[in-house]
Formats: structure tokens, sequence, C-alpha cells
């Protein structure tokens, strides 16, 4: 089915039937500008809608077949994170469990339910998870239990489980092989090495007392700076995990709290934020020689404005200047 975008320069808006919460961009070659977009329905019924867009026409294509049922609002969203397309069409969702499914042409089929809590049939929500190319084997996610688990989703088991904080972890993010951040209620962010599971290190501690901090983003192209947001805050501050007494800077024109980050998968100097100021803001941060204090006003490269508060923001692995943000229940792409 065709949907309409509505038209605006560089921007093309997909109106879906629910409020979005959670998105996500396909990374195969042969499945260009197809992004996954979760519900936020407080019930138990949710949906998770796969949405095409066409570049020639500036459309937006559906398909009722490739929208399914999901427990609660999914937290998280992850295709298969690689181009190659000899790998299986699979969708990874976060919510009460870590489930991953299967795409076909005419359908998508639950593959696999994983439930780290098999001692009970309550099971702690799982707050987000994260999946790298290098090691596709493994998924990380985050827990209200305070832990972080690895699976290994070939064998569909558990690798290791950390107790990784204090309180709920919030938000993981893969830095490489071996190696991720988390986000927590006790307001720090610690990296482990899956080589040395008894320790980790903090990297950053929020200055505000009893202030958790909500996500974590480790930048993929350039592993040694760290994102992060915490709760009611209008900053998003970057870390240099070298250096990690004290941020790099804190980025801090957004005029309320910010909700979403995604580093430039190309570009590893570029972050994007949004917030419920109803803005979406591109800063240019850690530029080769670039020096800052986190007390310097720093001021976004270019800022975009919508009509209600911005949820979510996902920069596209593969269309570089492709930029999908959600509100109410829009799906915004921008092209920087």
């Amino acid at each position: 089915m065709q949907r309409p975008a509505e038209k605006k320069a560089g921007v093309h808006t997909y109106i879906s039937q629910w409020p979005i919460y959670s998105l996500a961009w396909s990374v195969r070659h042969d499945k260009p500008s197809r992004l996954a977009i979760g519900s936020f329905i407080e019930d138990y019924g949710n949906k998770v809608e796969l949405v095409q867009f066409n570049q020639d026409t500036s459309d937006f294509a559906t398909d009722n077949r490739l929208t399914f049922d999901h427990p609660y609002a999914p937290t998280n969203l992850m295709f298969f994170p690689s181009e190659d397309t000899t790998n299986p069409d699979l969708i990874a969702t976060s919510g009460d469990y870590l489930r991953l499914w299967e795409i076909h042409d005419d359908r998508i089929e639950l593959k696999s339910l994983l439930n780290s809590n098999r001692s009970s049939e309550f099971n702690s929500a799982i707050t987000s998870f994260d999946w790298v190319e290098c090691d596709t084997r493994r998924v990380a996610t985050s827990s209200v239990d305070t832990t972080c688990t690895i699976w290994d989703i070939e064998r569909e088991a558990v690798d290791s489980q950390l107790v990784a904080h204090d309180k709920e972890v919030y938000d993981i993010s893969w830095g490489g092989f071996n190696v991720f951040a988390s986000a927590s209620g006790d307001g720090t962010v610690r990296v482990f090495d899956l080589r040395n599971k008894e320790r980790s290190t903090i990297v950053y501690e929020n200055p505000t007392q009893d202030r958790s901090l909500l996500r974590v983003e480790w930048n993929k192209h350039d592993p040694r700076f760290i994102a992060t947001v915490g709760m009611d805050s209008n900053k998003v501050v970057i870390v240099d995990i070298r250096f990690p007494t004290s941020p790099l800077m804190e980025l801090k024109k957004h005029g309320a709290s910010v909700n979403a980050i995604s580093w430039s998968p190309g570009k590893g100097h570029q972050i994007c934020s949004v917030s419920d100021d109803s803005r979406a803001m591109i800063w240019d941060v850690v530029r080769p020689g670039f020096q800052s204090d986190s007390g310097g006003d720093i001021e976004p490269e270019m800022w975009y404005g919508t009509t209600a508060q911005i949820n979510q923001v996902r920069w596209s692995a593969v269309e570089l200047n492709g930029i999908g943000i959600g509100f109410l229940n829009k799906l915004q792409l921008l092209k920087v």
C-alpha cells in the first residue's frame, strides 16, 4: 500500500495508525530505506510495522502482512546488523523479553523468545539492547533488575550475565568486540570488558545527585567517544574514555529534556539529539584538533523543528545523510 508523504524540502513524513516510540533502519543492501517503527500504546497489545521509503517517488509503501503484534511497547528495535544479503533477514525487539523475528516477503514469524530467568514465569523488563556487526551472534540487553545479559542468539542461550549497576540499567551500547557501556539509575556510565567480567570502569558520573542516566550511545565510528543523557536533562554529555574524570563537552542548547541521541555512522564527529522541545539538533563535535571545555556554549550545526515532543532518533548506517525521527504518530525522514 502506498502512503503519500507530506512534502517539504528534505523532509518526508509517514503517518502511522499508532503513536511511535521506537524505530530502526535496515542495513541490508537489498532493502535500502526500509525502517521498522514500534508503537507506544499503554496496553499489552502493541505493533511493529515495516515501512519502505521510495527514493524516486518520495512515497512510503507498507504491507499489512509485514506488521506484527508485540506484547507491550517495544523498548528498542534493531535489524540484523549486516549489509550482507546472505544473512537471514531478522529484526530483534525488546520489552518483557528479547525476541527475534524472521522477515519473509509475505509475513513475519517469531523465530525465538529469549528469557534469561528460567526459574520464574516472571521476567524483568528489558529496557534496551544492542547488536553489533563485528560479532553478530551476540546481543547485549539491559534490564531493570540491575543486570546486563549477553546472548548467543545462534545457540539461543545466555553467554554471560553481569550484575552491572546498583540500580536499574536503562541503556546499553557496544563499543567493539567484547566491550560495552551501560547507563543506569545509579547515575553512572560504566564500561565492561567481557574478558574480565569482575570489574568495570566508571567513565562518567552524573553530578546531579540521585539523577538517573537514561541513554548511552558509543560512537561506532570513533570508539574514543561515548554520549550520555540524564533523566529530565536538556544536556547531551560527550565523554572521551581516555580522560573519564570529566566530560569532553556538554551540549546544552535544548530547551527541554533530551529523549534520544544517535551518532552519525559515516562521520564520527556528528551526533543528533531530539528533545521534548520539539527539536532535532545536529552537533559537530570531536573534530580532529577540536578543543573544548565543557563550560563552552557549543551551538548546533543545524536544527529542525517539529510540532510535538520528539521521542526517538536513528541515523541511517546505509544512507549516511538520512535521519529518522519519531513523534506522535509520525515518522519523519530528514535529509542532512
